[in-house]
């Protein structure tokens, strides 16, 4: 069977990048990386993909004039690659219409809470400031609003009143780690 060709967009580590790439070597995710988008030259998961072998595509935003410069890149190199689903995993720019056009519907992303609730950056942050006795993971695919496309599956997350933010951090990187994966073979399926 034909491997479905994504692309990974990733601006730091790559836990969740490492995640897919696991799922993949095991045989629970039917994908092939075909390349990896950074837009932090310095990110340790531009070294994890240049590991496995990987190409990337690493830009720094500053050097364009505006976001639609750097996305009509992104849509070349994707095309290149054939890329034919695109995977945020921690890539923490807004995806604009230059981007979300060629690949509407086709672009997932994960996000550590439970959506609607703390959308943006450092959700389980927010959450945790706020107290929440739950929170979790969302799936969703992406449009142009920030984390508002429709949720494509979730996890919830218990909150204990002893747990650090680190801890609870912990706790949804490894929901994450799980979910992410089954969620985007559910959906190639479908596609398929």
């Amino acid at each position: 069977m034909n491997k479905t060709k994504i692309a990974v967009f990733a601006s730091g580590t790559g836990s969740n990048y490492d995640a897919l790439v696991a799922a993949i070597q095991s045989g629970a995710l039917s994908c092939e990386i075909v390349l990896l988008v950074s837009d932090k030259p310095t990110a340790k998961v531009v070294d994890k993909a240049k590991q496995n072998s990987i190409p990337c595509f690493v830009f720094d935003p500053k050097q364009y004039d505006q976001k639609a410069d750097f996305e009509a890149e992104i849509v070349e190199q994707l095309s290149q690659m054939e890329a034919e689903w695109i995977v945020l995993a921690g890539y923490m720019r807004l995806i604009g219409s230059t981007l979300l056009q060629p690949y509407e519907g086709k672009i997932l992303n994960i996000h550590p809470s439970l959506l609607p609730a703390f959308p943006g950056l450092d959700a389980i942050g927010q959450a945790f400031k706020a107290g929440v006795k739950i929170t979790g993971v969302t799936i969703h695919i992406v449009d142009e609003g920030m984390d508002t496309g429709k949720i494509l599956a979730q996890e919830a997350v218990t909150v204990n009143p002893e747990m650090t933010e680190s801890e609870l951090q912990t706790k949804i990187q490894s929901i994450e780690h799980k979910l992410y994966p089954q969620t985007i073979q559910q959906i190639i399926k479908q596609k398929k």
